[in-house]
């Protein structure tokens, strides 16, 4: 009873947190593995094990699983890329040149976030409708309009989570640099984003998963069937007979979900550091 009173009670809540984090996992890896294929079928955990989904979803010829795939990964990874790259430069500018009108810019990326986005979606869409004639390459259906729209939105908030990392860095470095010769430019590729690389990984991970879990602006963006995304592709593929195709759709979602996964691997030495350093100097 005293090891449960002083440190038992932590291992059962990490415990319990663990089962309550893990269950959906499992259970949507036994729907995918089941070959019922309904959601009453999929209860029992790994009762049958087969491929069938994975090899139904794939050969699929109605529903190009594979193309959706391919767009969703290449539009995340160009959101994430062009976000990074954007807001470390706006940062770089808050953080480092005093400008007039460089708090109330701050301030109002600030305000800009408060707005629910539902607010901009019409416009939006009016926007790339009228896009659309003039640049068709940027216009309605287009998969890199639907890029600029993410990095729109993303551009704010990350730009301040920046600022307040480029700040933990301390300006004598900038100092010294100058003196030795060395540019804006050539402080800024090459030493502030080595030393703030946390928080790039950071605001990349977050903007690549961000990207591949929405869901309203790229369907009304992309119309075509072949341009869509893994979120819009997946829920019309089980909108009107979800019950019957719960197996197909749960091993699409474990596809999906494997690149982030793998991304997040790759990424985990950097982003305690970067959640946390910058928030303590701002």
């Amino acid at each position: 009873m005293t090891w449960l009173r002083s440190t038992g009670w932590r291992h059962l809540i990490g415990l319990a947190t663990l089962v309550f984090a893990l269950f959906p996992i499992l259970f949507v890896i036994s729907a995918s593995l089941n070959p019922s294929g309904t959601l009453v079928g999929s209860n029992s955990l790994f009762s049958q094990l087969t491929l069938a989904n994975y090899r139904n979803l794939l050969d699929d010829p109605m529903h190009p699983y594979a193309k959706w795939f391919l767009n969703t990964m290449v539009i995340g990874g160009l959101t994430a890329v062009g976000t990074v790259f954007l807001g470390a430069c706006a940062a770089y500018a808050f953080s480092r040149f005093r400008f007039r009108g460089r708090r109330t810019g701050l301030l109002t990326l600030l305000l800009v976030q408060m707005f629910p986005q539902l607010l901009a979606y019409v416009a939006i869409f009016l926007l790339l409708l009228s896009l659309k004639d003039v640049f068709p390459v940027l216009g309605l259906g287009s998969r890199l309009g639907l890029v600029m729209v993410y990095l729109g939105g993303a551009l704010g908030v990350n730009t301040y989570l920046m600022y307040g990392f480029f700040n933990t860095v301390p300006r004598e470095i900038d100092e010294s640099a100058k003196i030795d010769g060395a540019s804006h430019a050539q402080i800024f590729f090459g030493i502030i984003l080595r030393l703030v690389a946390p928080i790039l990984a950071v605001i990349g991970l977050l903007s690549f998963v961000a990207t591949i879990n929405e869901f309203v602006i790229a369907s009304v963006v992309l119309v075509d069937p072949d341009k869509q995304t893994l979120a819009v592709g997946m829920y019309q593929f089980v909108s009107q007979q979800f019950s019957e195709h719960w197996g197909v759709f749960a091993a699409g979602a474990f596809l999906g979900a494997v690149p982030v996964v793998l991304l997040f691997q790759f990424l985990q030495r950097y982003i305690v550091g970067g959640l946390t350093a910058g928030a303590v100097k701002g």
